[in-house]
C-alpha cells in the first residue's frame, strides 16, 4: 500500500482534522528525506504511542549554511515513500519551499543558549532556521508527539527548549542513535563518503566509546580530549570542529564528569561532516561499570 504524499497544508489540516474527529492520536516525524533505518526507527518508535503518523520530508533552506551544501543534499523522495510503505505511515507531508516560506515570509524563531557553540559556532544560523521549520511543522501538523534522534542531540535540546518556551502542546521524544554494524552512526550524509572514507569513518564512534570508558573510570577532562581529538586526526580525519564533554540536561560545558555527560564530536572526513555523540555517566553512578558499556553501545 502506498503512502499518501500531501504537499499543501490546507490539505494536511483536512486530513488531521478528520483524524481528530476519529479520536486519533497523532504524532509528526520530522526529516529531510534520503531516510535511513534510523528515522524508521524513529517511525517505529511513533507508532508504539500514536493512533496515526505522520512523516515530514522537506530539505529546509533555511538551514544550510551554504549553497552548495544546500544542492548537493539527497533528494530521493520516491525511494523515502517506498520505505515508509512497510511500517504503515498514515501520511507523508513534502511541501516545497513555496508552501513553507510564501512570499513575504519574515519571521525567524531563534533559541538562544542551548544553540550556542558546537553545531552552533561552526554553523551561523542553522538553528534558527532549524528552529523555524521545526516551529511551522509542529503547527501544520498539529501534533501531539514527535519524534528526533538523540545523533543531533544539540538539535534535540533546541527543539525542546523552543517546544517549552512557546508553549507549543506537543510532547518531544528523543531516540537512540542507530549505527551500522562498525559503529558509524547513521547520516543521510554518509552516502558522499568514498569508499576509502568509508572504511575510515568508523573510527570517530570507536575513538568515542574509548574516550567516554576512561571519562567514565575518572580520567581527566582535558588529557582524554586531546588524546582523543588527535586520535581522530590520525585515523583520517581532515578537521576536528569540536570535540566537547556537555552536560546532558542542559548542554553546559563540563571541566570534570560529575554528572551524566555526552561526549559531542564533529570531523570532518573528505568533503563530508560528520556528527556524533556518546553518553558518559560518572564513575559513582549505578549503572556504571559493565552496564555503563552497554548502555555506550546502545547510543
Amino acid at each position: 500500500m502506498n503512502v499518501p504524499i500531501v504537499r499543501a497544508v490546507a490539505q494536511l489540516r483536512m486530513t488531521v482534522a478528520q483524524w481528530r474527529r476519529e479520536g486519533a492520536s497523532i504524532a509528526v516525524v520530522p526529516t529531510m528525506g534520503a531516510l535511513h533505518e534510523g528515522h524508521l526507527s524513529l517511525v517505529r518508535a511513533a507508532f508504539e504511542k500514536a493512533d496515526r503518523v505522520i512523516v515530514t520530508l522537506f530539505v529546509n533552506p533555511k538551514q544550510f549554511n551554504s549553497a552548495a551544501d544546500l544542492a548537493a543534499y539527497p533528494r530521493t523522495e520516491e525511494e523515502d515513500a517506498a520505505k515508509l510503505a512497510p511500517l504503515g505511515a498514515h501520511l507523508l507531508y513534502a511541501p516545497d519551499a513555496t508552501e513553507m516560506y510564501p512570499n513575504g515570509f519574515a519571521t525567524t524563531v531563534s533559541v538562544a543558549g542551548v544553540s550556542e557553540g558546537l553545531c552552533g559556532a561552526f554553523r551561523p544560523g542553522h538553528f534558527d532556521g532549524v528552529a523555524t521549520v521545526v516551529a511551522k511543522l509542529f503547527l501544520q501538523t498539529g501534533a501531539d508527539l514527535a519524534f528526533f534522534g538523540e545523533k543531533d542531540f544539540q538539535q534535540l535540546h533546541v527543539v525542546r527548549r523552543m517546544t517549552r518556551d512557546l508553549d507549543i502542546p506537543i510532547s518531544i521524544t528523543g531516540c537512540p542513535t542507530v549505527r551500522e554494524a562498525d559503529g558509524l552512526a547513521l547520516s543521510s550524509r554518509n552516502v558522499r563518503l568514498t569508499q576509502a572514507e568509508r572504511r575510515a569513518a568508523p573510527k570517530l564512534a570507536s575513538i568515542l566509546f574509548e574516550a567516554a570508558r576512561q571519562l567514565s573510570e575518572g580520567a581527566p577532562v582535558s588529557q582524554i580530549i586531546s588524546e582523543a581529538r588527535a586520535a581522530i586526526l590520525a585515523a583520517g580525519y581532515a578537521q576536528v570542529e569540536y570535540l566537547e564533554l556537555r552536560a546532558e540536561e542542559n548542554l553546559e560545558p563540563l571541566p570534570a564528569l560529575d554528572q551524566p555527560a555526552r561526549l559531542l564530536v564533529a570531523a570532518w572526513l573528505g568533503g563530508t561532516r560528520l556528527i556524533d555523540n556518546v553518553k558518559v555517566l560518572p564513575e559513582q553512578a549505578p549503572t556504571a561499570g559493565c552496564g555503563m558499556r552497554a548502555q555506550l553501545r546502545r547510543d
